[in-house]
């Protein structure tokens, strides 16, 4: 009994842990439950800047395309995750996809 005590305390280190990673790298927890025990994060994206991207694509002669690209599609987005414990006790991370709160 004792030993499984233990292990549930560190079970809940360990997700702690992740979700102050988590919020260190600019995420911010939107909902949080103790019981089950989950909690789902946010983190806002930003604005890029076409014309100074547009600026660095003429002077490399194309090649800021790729990072241009990148910051447009995958950066400048609203990110959202998803930190819980499952039935085995391990803490785990996953993509949300049309939260609604």
């Amino acid at each position: 009994m004792k030993s499984h005590q233990i292990t549930h305390a560190e079970n809940l280190q360990k997700y702690t842990r992740t979700i102050a990673n988590k919020m260190q790298k600019g995420f911010v927890v939107i909902e949080n439950n103790d019981k089950l025990p989950f909690a789902v994060l946010t983190k806002e994206g930003f604005d890029i800047h076409q014309g100074i991207n547009f600026l660095f694509f003429c002077v490399t002669l194309g090649l800021w395309s790729l990072p241009w690209l990148y910051m447009s599609r995958v950066s400048s987005k609203e990110k959202m995750i998803l930190i819980a414990i499952d039935e085995d006790g391990n803490t785990f991370e996953q993509r949300c996809r049309n939260y609604k709160n």
